[in-house]
């Protein structure tokens, strides 16, 4: 490698280092992705040029299908699809690093690793790493997609001696990669890839689908580190670096919303090892239990003669992008010289940040929106707390109810305001399936309606 190209993937590194600084904020995200794209723009255009490519014709046919993928995507796609969107590209990165260790295990003197046969063992060591890692990614993540996007329960898939199973597969997995390095192998190779594909699934079933968002964190992580094992292979610095640095941020990324979420790593990594196989709670019956109902008009009159308003935002707000009409009811209760504030779970809306980037596009202040730690407390203090479209992080269960799959997760004490205002579609359970004890309290009014019409209904009412 020149020089030149030494020096043009270092400044591509520095250019994600300081991507990943800026998505630390939203006021910094935008700037934050330019770099991001800039650095990966500077990245591919190096490497394309190098001395030793052989078809530029077949690079940019693959270049000009895939960035047209993806740029269809990106148009189409809606906001509340990113979770899915990017468990689906994780296993795209996990597959990719699985097709590079099989070129180089196939033709290792085009790589300068060896011979058929006689590869070096340094080079083994990396290729079976990465393209285990990789195989575990791709499945893992194509089953975290599914339950993300509805085509698979929501609900943990467990059976009896799971653990067992994978702890013996693991130990298997191990020992092929042992019997890779010694001998070259291509039965060892196979056989890594095909029992890393089995693992990717075993381990990601088990999660339940309240804890996919910490899921999809750690297959990023898994995906970092697959590339900066090939690319060891490769020997392409650029790669490790990034890798590593995708595999340590996805990595503490996760350890936060695990922490957030009141989860265990450990739970995530193995495959919810150690979890209680207890009864699900949405199978529970919750008998014949009245809830209160309420219109448009009856939420403005609580809303206007309150002296302070939380208001929770979920998935339904991003559903019916109601963010727009949301901040136009704030306002409009600001104006009448009451208190508004939103409260943001870690995890609301299944992806960490998702209804701060919906709120920062309406501008709504950032002093406006606190987290989770921050709020909590004040919700005994406030008059109302207008929920819209939340559900299973607001669910008391997660306290009170040790069957419940929630069980231990923090959530947002709105029970505690002195009235409820819960906007949505119907009485159906959450995402994870469980059914919220808030509906049936004698504070909470529910509001059933889409969303964005609930509020623009409110706001209507104010204004009469």
């Amino acid at each position: 490698m020149t020089p030149v190209s030494e020096i043009l993937y270092l400044i591509a590194a520095v250019l994600f280092i300081l991507s990943i600084k800026g998505l630390a904020h939203p006021k910094s995200a935008r700037r934050g992705n330019i770099l991001g794209a800039a650095g990966m723009m500077l990245a591919v255009l190096v490497t394309v040029f190098k001395p030793n490519v052989l078809s530029y014709s077949a690079i940019f046919t693959a270049m000009a299908i895939g960035g047209g993928i993806g740029a269809f995507i990106a148009l189409k796609i809606k906001m509340t699809a990113l979770p899915q969107l990017v468990a689906g590209f994780h296993s795209l990165v996990g597959l990719a690093a699985v097709f590079v260790a099989a070129a180089a295990f196939s033709s290792p003197t085009a790589y300068g690793i060896g011979i058929p046969g006689n590869i070096h063992v340094g080079s083994l060591i990396e290729m079976s790493l990465g393209t285990a890692i990789g195989a575990v990614t791709f499945t893992g993540s194509l089953v975290a997609f599914g339950k993300l996007q509805g085509l698979i329960g929501g609900k943990p898939l467990r059976f009896q001696g799971q653990h067992i199973l994978n702890l013996v597969l693991g130990i298997f997995l191990v020992g092929l990669i042992l019997w890779l390095c010694e001998s070259s192998s291509p039965v060892a190779f196979w056989l890594i890839n095909i029992l890393a594909l089995s693992l990717g699934i075993l381990l990601i079933l088990p999660i339940g689908g309240a804890d996919m968002p910490v899921v999809v964190s750690m297959l990023n992580s898994y995906s970092g580190w697959a590339a900066c094992g090939i690319g060891f292979t490769l020997e392409n610095n650029l790669l490790v670096v990034t890798g590593a640095l995708v595999g340590s941020s996805g990595a503490i990324l996760s350890y936060i919303m695990c922490k957030g979420m009141n989860r265990s790593l450990l739970n995530v990594i193995f495959g919810g090892f150690g979890a209680e196989a207890t009864a699900d709670a949405a199978d529970k019956d919750t008998g014949d239990r009245n809830v209160r109902t309420g219109s448009a008009d009856d939420a403005a009159f609580l809303m206007q003669n309150a002296s302070s308003v939380i208001i929770v935002p979920g998935y339904g707000m991003a559903v019916a992008q109601s963010q727009h009409a949301l901040r136009e009811m704030s306002d409009m209760l600001k104006n009448r010289g009451i208190k508004v504030r939103y409260a943001i779970h870690p995890v609301a809306g299944r992806m960490p940040g998702h209804m701060n980037v919906l709120l920062a596009e309406a501008n709504v202040p950032y002093d406006d929106v606190l987290e989770l730690d921050e709020i909590n407390r004040d919700f005994s203090q406030t008059d109302v707390a207008f929920v819209i479209g939340a559900n299973d992080i607001t669910n008391p269960a997660a306290k009170t109810d040790t069957s419940s799959p929630i069980y231990g997760m923090p959530i947002l004490e709105v029970e505690n305001a002195k009235t409820v205002l819960f906007v949505k579609r119907s009485m159906a359970a959450g995402y994870a399936g469980v059914d919220n004890e808030l509906f049936f309290r004698p504070n909470t009014m529910m509001l059933f309606g889409d969303a964005k019409k609930m509020v623009e209904d409110i706001l209507k009412a104010m204004e009469d």
